[in-house]
């Protein structure tokens, strides 16, 4: 009898799925979408040839999302953990709870969701174990890639920080996973839980079930308990180096079919601070931008464009022009830039880059492939001419200005007063050659600098010192002044001190006067202070006559004698011929003055 047909059909092999489509069916698991199509059943009685509608095309998926790393070899930049987890796997020391911390985009999740598959990986044959290479065959892989396993629980901090989230967490780690070797829970952005969530998780962190692995990812570690953090093995995802993230791109564009340039990508990278999933964002921007010009092609200029950013030219005429002291050139391109959409911030930006590379390079640790002949000439250039002191004084009044704009009303009036600022302080010498300046001049007597205007030549015209008045007879005044004051009276001695000019001492006798500004008689005070403080009786006189100046007036004139000498000196007049206009003030003596006005107002009270 001849062979009849299966009552259910028979239907061919099908061939292996790839690990987009693995990753599509999963995305249309979790958040719905047309199901996969599936081959039509053979009929078992001859009939028409059935019409096989067209499977409707997939929502376009972005490049994020579309590359998210699949192996621990597409993990771009974490060499250090993947070899880390690789010996930990080969030797059987797995810790039961891992943390990714990092900036965002770097692959914390993706981390995590790869070592679940390494840890619950059986091999296309059913009999491996962990792997550091997860085959991506298995029923366990398909399934996590897919996001479909029963095993493997993800779960988003954010909207769930409660005890009661986590609760639910402790319940289930009682029993034994259903089909996988691990039971895994993924706690993204875990920093998120509250306190008391943290509490109850602890001790089932500490010692969980030995089939339960915990991965834990976030962008604040900061903000976990440091009792969390000691229960956990840390991995520290680092920012991925800009050269890496623009060969990535790179290789991107080459399985999208896009054209881009090398520069364009380099700016991508730059301006994605290290994140993947940035940059790729940035990317797939950049890509729908290109094809509004028509040729498909992700060029430097529209990438600037996009992002905001000065054309390098620019920033190098306006660095120039920064440095020359043109300050209406400087301007010019200010209002150019910002005409194009260039954000101030942006041009504060640009000068700061170029100065530090200007100060690497004069180190000879410049990057010559990242940047174009031109602008490597330009950077020798400025590396010569310039020195340390005046690129590191550069740097701190770009960066006070940028501070400045980004906090202003108005950036750009910001951003073009910060500028003339730096152009304008690049006019003053620099204080350690000044310094060394004066010195040798000083070394020299200050004869190459000319003495400011209206200032007679050195050495000549200058007022003598007042030559120290004869002793007087008898008895020093300015002792008696001190026994006075040591005797307790320290008022009439502050009065005999500033006020009191000496006609006539002697033993017994003081002819005085006073000095203008005192008003009232002293007399009978300076008697009686006298009495008590030299325990004679004194025949005390005001009169009329050459006197002899007061203590007060003496310390003045010598003061201004030490003044007269000090501005005389070779240092001095150079520093002074340098810096004309400049004055010498004396704090001291400035404290002395209000003093001496608050005790007149005290002796006229």
């Amino acid at each position: 009898m001849d062979d009849s047909p299966d009552i259910f059909g028979a239907e061919p092999e099908d061939e292996a799925p790839s690990a987009a489509e693995l990753e599509a069916a999963g995305q249309s698991s979790m958040f719905g979408g047309p199901a996969p199509a599936t081959p039509p059943v053979a009929s078992a009685a001859p009939a028409q040839q059935p019409v096989v509608a067209a499977a409707p095309a997939q929502p376009y998926r972005v490049l994020a999302r579309k590359y998210r790393s699949q192996t621990f070899a597409e993990l771009i930049g974490q060499d250090a953990m993947v070899q880390t987890l690789a010996n930990a796997i080969k030797r059987d020391r797995l810790a039961h709870a891992f943390l990714m911390t990092g900036i965002r985009g770097v692959g914390k999740t993706s981390t995590a969701r790869l070592i679940a598959k390494a840890l619950n990986c059986i091999g296309p044959d059913g009999q491996g174990g962990p792997t550091i290479d997860p085959c991506g065959q298995c029923e366990p892989c398909v399934a996590i890639a897919e996001g479909r396993h029963i095993d493997v629980i993800e779960m988003d901090a954010a909207s769930h920080t409660g005890v009661d989230d986590v609760r639910e967490i402790i319940e289930a780690v009682r029993y034994a996973a259903v089909s996988a070797r691990y039971k895994i829970y993924i706690i993204d952005e875990v920093h998120m839980l509250s306190r008391n969530a943290f509490n109850a998780l602890l001790k089932t962190l500490e010692e969980p079930p030995p089939h339960v692995k915990f991965l834990f990812a976030t962008t604040e570690v900061d903000k976990l308990p440091v009792t969390v953090l000691s229960r956990c093995q840390r991995f520290d995802l680092r920012r991925i180096p800009a050269e890496l993230l623009a060969q990535h791109f790179a290789a991107i564009c080459d399985k999208e079919g896009v054209t881009a340039d090398a520069e364009a990508l380099a700016m991508i990278a730059a301006a994605a601070e290290g994140s993947v999933r940035d940059g790729l964002s940035i990317l797939d921007q950049a890509i729908a931008h290109a094809d509004l010009g028509g040729d498909g092609r992700v060029s430097a200029a529209q990438v600037r464009e996009m992002l905001g950013l000065a054309d390098k030219s620019v920033q190098r005429r306006l660095y120039a022009a920064l440095l020359a002291g043109d300050g209406a050139q400087l301007l010019d391109l200010i209002d150019q830039q910002f005409a194009l959409g260039v954000e101030p911030l942006a041009l504060l930006r640009g000068a700061m880059d170029l100065t530090h590379r200007v100060t690497v390079a004069q180190l000879g640790k410049g990057d010559d492939s990242a940047i174009a002949p031109e602008e490597k000439a330009a950077i020798e250039e400025w590396a010569g001419a310039l020195t340390p002191g005046q690129l590191h004084r550069l740097w701190q009044l770009l960066l006070k200005g940028h501070d400045e704009v980004r906090t202003a009303p108005d950036p750009l009036v910001a951003a073009k007063m910060a500028l003339l600022r730096v152009l304008h302080a690049a006019d003053m010498p620099d204080p350690g050659a000044l310094v060394k300046k004066l010195e040798d001049l000083a070394a020299q007597g200050g004869a190459t600098f000319a003495a400011p205007a209206g200032a007679p030549p050195a050495g000549q015209g200058a007022p003598a010192a007042a030559a120290p008045p004869p002793a007087l007879a008898g008895q020093d005044w300015k002792a008696l002044v001190e026994r006075v004051d040591q005797s307790g009276q320290l008022r009439v001695a502050q009065v005999m001190h500033d006020w009191v000019r000496v006609i006539d001492l002697k033993p017994g006798e003081l002819l005085y006067t006073l000095a203008p500004g005192f008003s009232g008689d002293v007399g009978a005070d300076l008697r009686d202070a006298l009495l008590r403080a030299t325990g004679e009786r004194w025949q005390v006189t005001r009169g009329e006559g050459d006197a002899r100046p007061t203590l007060r007036e003496l310390a003045e004139q010598a003061r201004e004698a030490d003044r007269e000498a000090l501005l005389r000196s070779p240092l001095v007049e150079a520093t002074m011929a340098a810096f004309p206009g400049a004055e010498i003030v004396d704090e001291k003596a400035e404290a002395r003055v209000v003093g001496q006005q608050g005790q007149n107002w005290r002796n006229r009270a």
